[in-house]
């Protein structure tokens, strides 16, 4: 069974996925993250409120976090620290943590040097240290 987290946040990734399918393939998959990289590039044209700023974070997040759940499994926790929440994959064996919705924020107002697709290829990359060892880290 779904906790109420896990449920808000598939659908919020589901809505982004709906909301900007005309951009490209939205299919939850690695290659898609592009696809979220062009969109966000285009905002950083524009110099946007904190409101949509954190609206854009909230739904892109989700969705690089649902990608996430989908090819590696794990659980959503809300941080009360970092007002947010935060995908775990492998435990108890390994703990690999994301924050997506930090990344997408820096991408927004910090343009190309958080680049989506870097930053998710070195979450899989921990993934892959976390099976091999235990290996324990957070993808900021």
């Amino acid at each position: 069974m779904r906790s109420e987290l896990e449920q808000d946040i598939i659908s919020t990734a589901e809505s982004f996925q709906n909301n900007f399918s005309d951009r490209g393939n939205l299919d939850f998959s690695i290659e898609s993250l592009q696809v979220v990289e062009d969109i966000l590039d285009e905002l950083c044209d524009y110099e946007l409120e904190e409101d949509h700023v954190n609206s854009v974070s909230s739904m892109v997040g989700c969705y690089i976090m649902e990608i996430a759940r989908r090819q590696h499994g794990g659980k959503y926790y809300w941080s009360e620290e970092r007002n947010q929440p935060v995908f775990v994959t492998g435990e108890p064996d390994f703990s690999i943590s994301i924050l997506a919705f930090d990344k997408v924020r820096g991408r927004i107002l910090n343009g190309a040097e958080d680049h989506i697709p870097f930053y998710f290829e070195g979450y899989m990359q921990a993934v892959i240290k976390g099976k091999e060892n235990g290996y324990c880290a957070t993808i900021v």
